[in-house]
């Protein structure tokens, strides 16, 4: 069956959160990448609490009180303006190098992204990026009021793009995400950039792992709810030729 739409996970897909970094380790140094793990882990644990307790708040409060979390729990204090900075990057991070070719070579497609980012951070990262030119949509979870992996987020895609869970490939690198939009019926892309050999070999002989590995082994590994993408890939650069082969 054609696919008519591709849709995107944001973060961490189309978008390297790693990418924080930079500006994590220039304002606290030496402190620079645990941050960056420690504020992502907790950003999304933020998401699936709020969403079971029923009380939501946009993902740029959840973005900044996990950020205030993380840098409390390691004992380390910001001013406005630095926490501001900080938080500003998250308008202005890195596309992953594949990303725009990639857009481009399906332009013929509906192209789209959802994501749990609030819409004005959404709308502000695609237009500082370039992507609103590449992009049908740009969907946030905001009108649901629903986190990812919840249904009620992936059904925005077809209220939004007029096409059937069964016509989309939705693309995700991260597993909790890959495994809900299978589980709403999506065709799904995992874009496995670590693989499980990579993991395996990275924690031979090592008493203590860096913090950027263990997030890694952490959450970039498929989780275990017996929902396995349809497809495997490694970067946006193989869904073209992906995409032809189910043409």
């Amino acid at each position: 069956m054609t696919v008519k739409a591709v849709v995107f996970d944001a973060y961490g897909t189309l978008y390297d959160i790693q990418s924080v970094a930079a500006i994590t380790e220039q304002a606290f140094p030496g402190y620079g990448e645990i941050i960056t793990q420690i504020w992502r882990i907790k950003q999304l644990e933020y998401t699936w609490l709020r969403t079971l307790m029923r009380r939501y708040e946009d993902f740029s409060v959840i973005t900044r009180d996990s950020l205030a979390y993380t840098l409390r729990c390691l004992g380390l204090k910001s001013d406005p303006a630095v926490f501001a900075r900080i938080m500003d990057k998250y308008l202005h991070l890195d596309l992953y190098p594949d990303a725009l070719a990639a857009l481009s070579a399906m332009k013929e497609r509906k192209l789209a992204i959802l994501s749990n980012g609030s819409t004005d951070m959404l709308q502000a990262l695609v237009a500082n990026t370039g992507l609103d030119k590449l992009l049908d949509a740009t969907i946030s979870i905001d009108r649901g009021k629903m986190f990812k992996p919840s249904p009620e987020a992936y059904a925005l895609v077809e209220r939004t793009l007029g096409v059937s869970p069964a016509d989309v490939l939705f693309v995700s690198s991260n597993p909790f995400d890959a495994c809900g939009a299978k589980a709403f019926g999506f065709r799904v892309a995992w874009i496995e950039r670590v693989t499980a050999e990579a993991m395996a070999k990275a924690c031979e002989n090592n008493d203590l792992l860096p913090p950027l590995t263990m997030f890694k082994a952490i959450r970039m590994q498929m989780d275990e709810f017996g929902l396995e993408p349809d497809h495997r890939i490694t970067a946006l650069s193989d869904l073209p030729n992906l995409l032809r082969s189910l043409d």
